[in-house]
């Protein structure tokens, strides 16, 4: 029973300092001149990502005594997390604007930054896959390609940031769709006082996403989930939660680029340099539950890159990425 409460109550945190964290990145963006593909896919995707890049470390670095358990929820978590992004997050996002703009209506992100994030995605991806039927021994070969990946995601921020400056004049700088929070309680708005609500709003955030998967981890266990199916189902659901939230207050206030580049570059983040830890600290070897979502991370995100145009992305389009991951379901149980 406490640990229904505890997952409700760390729920609402959740909601409220994901709240708090979005909005003070809006005002953050504005102040430092950049982009909102800078501000989501980089800034944003890098803070809310904090809770799933925790829990592969810690479970690989300083886990239970049960190696192998702790190999497989340090796996698990590091492939869940953007199997459940680019499928489950790209559906809410979607959804949560039906109302508002009907099913045959669009999503508009900034074109060239949602392209590029899911390139270097599908690419780094696509590396750490190949890495699964390389031998960990000698570890030159797989510390090779970990190296690799690292250079990606440096890479992919050296041009995420060099394209700002043009995206800012061509009219997609940040501009913040409501009032600071603290601004409300009389601090004034300046530098400082985003800072401070930034930093407040990513405690909440982590402290929340850390109470939450852990009154998730107990709820599975009571239930008899595996160590790796809980890694792959359950976990990427509680750390993926900010992302989720932030996007979709985002795109409920017509903040696209944010909400699409806040997942999208989470992508590129956890495609790149979990996998590199994963792969040289793990066995990394592939088993049918793992290459089953690895394959359906993959068709989802080409489905969003090959879909995305000048005019956006239409939403009925997303619903697909939706029922990809109830396919994922039935396989697994299956």
């Amino acid at each position: 029973m406490f640990e229904w409460i505890q997952f409700f109550l760390m729920l609402i945190i959740i909601l409220i300092s994901a709240q708090l964290f979005s909005n003070a990145l809006e005002y953050f963006g504005e102040k430092i001149g950049i982009s909102t593909g800078v501000t989501g896919s980089i800034f944003a995707a890098i803070s809310t990502a904090l809770p799933e890049t925790s829990i592969p470390l810690l479970a690989i670095i300083a886990g239970s005594s049960n190696k192998i358990v702790n190999e497989e929820i340090g796996v698990g978590a590091i492939l869940g997390a953007p199997l459940m992004l680019s499928t489950l997050s790209i559906f809410l996002m979607a959804i949560s604007v039906i109302k508002k703009r009907g099913f045959h209506g669009r999503l508009s992100p900034e074109k060239t930054g949602i392209t590029r994030d899911l390139n270097f995605f599908l690419a780094a991806f696509f590396i750490a896959a190949v890495a699964m039927y390389v031998p960990l021994k000698p570890l030159y070969m797989r510390a090779g390609l970990s190296g690799l990946l690292i250079i990606l995601y440096v890479t992919y921020i050296y041009s995420t940031f060099k394209a700002s400056n043009k995206l800012v004049n061509s009219g997609h700088a940040v501009v913040p769709s409501e009032p600071l929070f603290l601004s409300k309680l009389g601090f004034r708005e300046n530098l400082t006082t985003i800072i401070m609500q930034l930093i407040i709003g990513l405690i909440f955030l982590l402290f929340g996403a850390k109470s939450f998967i852990n009154s998730m981890i107990n709820i599975s266990n009571s239930l008899g989930i595996s160590a790796l199916l809980l890694s792959l189902l359950i976990i990427p659901f509680a750390t993926e939660l900010p992302e989720k939230v932030n996007s979709i207050l985002w795109v409920r206030k017509n903040q696209d680029t944010l909400g699409f580049g806040n997942i999208t570059g989470a992508l590129v983040f956890q495609g790149t340099l979990l996998p590199a830890l994963g792969m040289v600290l793990t066995p990394w070897q592939p088993s049918k539950i793992v290459l089953t979502g690895i394959v359906i991370t993959f068709i989802a995100a080409a489905w969003i890159r090959l879909n995305i145009s000048l005019k956006g992305i239409s939403i009925l389009s997303l619903l697909v990425n939706g029922l990809l991951y109830v396919i994922y379901l039935l396989i697994v149980f299956w």
